[in-house]
């Protein structure tokens, strides 16, 4: 018997709306995109990754498919009409339309998924360190229709703190645009915990609310994909829509 989709759902309190983050089983992908990839760009034969992505979309129970973005580790957010599927360039995706999905794809990277508390509107952002650092969350704040005090976020399966080992000049990247990360320092070895500096800047613009799945792709081989881990690999799902 095949393994089932898993979908990993945020703990907060939000009304109307459907979120969750995939795990990388209950596809039909072989090694090593083994077996629930859902990215196109990445190696994996099309047919498949088609045959995963309406899996993902039946187990997710959403209405329609998402327009999936071309992430390119920079702050563009844009709205879902605007999105012509796998070939727009941006890194957030909102939308208010009812049904409309907004979704990201990681394998390290951090997902966010946000949404005003009744449901109005909701985002999907790719955060990686240059994200973060460059302000892609500040630019989805922005690009919502509500305060920032009306969301609430949460953070989906990243890299975690202890495997992502990083030069000096990502911390001074950080420091240069104002936004210091949140790492550790291990003699001359240094560590970004990107889900905490994510926390940080969240909540700095005003967001109160701030669950976490707390996996660590990199540390969870059976559950998630990781670039750091495995170089050649698949793509995992943080996915939002209105009801």
């Amino acid at each position: 018997m095949s393994e089932a989709v898993v979908i990993l759902r945020p703990d907060w309190d939000v009304a109307g709306v459907n979120a969750g983050f995939t795990l990388r089983t209950g596809g039909v992908s072989t090694p090593p995109y083994d077996s629930l990839n859902l990215a196109l760009h990445v190696g994996d034969d099309p047919a498949r990754v088609r045959d995963n992505r309406h899996r993902f979309i039946e187990a997710a129970g959403l209405a329609m498919a998402p327009r999936w973005l071309s992430q390119v580790h920079g702050t563009r957010v844009i709205h879902t009409d605007a999105v012509d599927p796998d070939i727009t360039p941006a890194d957030g995706v909102w939308s208010d339309r009812p049904g409309q999905p907004c979704a990201v794809l990681v394998a390290d990277c951090l997902p966010v998924l946000l949404a005003e508390r009744d449901g109005a509107c909701v985002a999907a952002v790719h955060a990686g360190w240059r994200g973060l650092a460059a302000g892609v969350i500040d630019q989805v704040i922005q690009a919502l229709p509500v305060p920032s005090t009306r969301l609430a976020a949460c953070i989906g399966p990243c890299i975690g703190v202890g495997a992502f080992g990083v030069g000096r000049e990502v911390i001074d990247a950080f420091h240069a645009a104002g936004r210091p990360a949140v790492y550790e320092q291990r003699g001359q070895d240094r560590r970004v915990d990107l889900r905490a500096t994510a926390r940080k800047l969240l909540r700095d613009r005003g967001i109160g609310e701030v669950a976490d799945i707390g996996s660590c792709t990199h540390s969870d081989h059976a559950g998630c994909f990781s670039y750091r881990r495995d170089g050649v690999t698949g793509r995992l799902a943080g996915f939002i829509a209105r009801r």
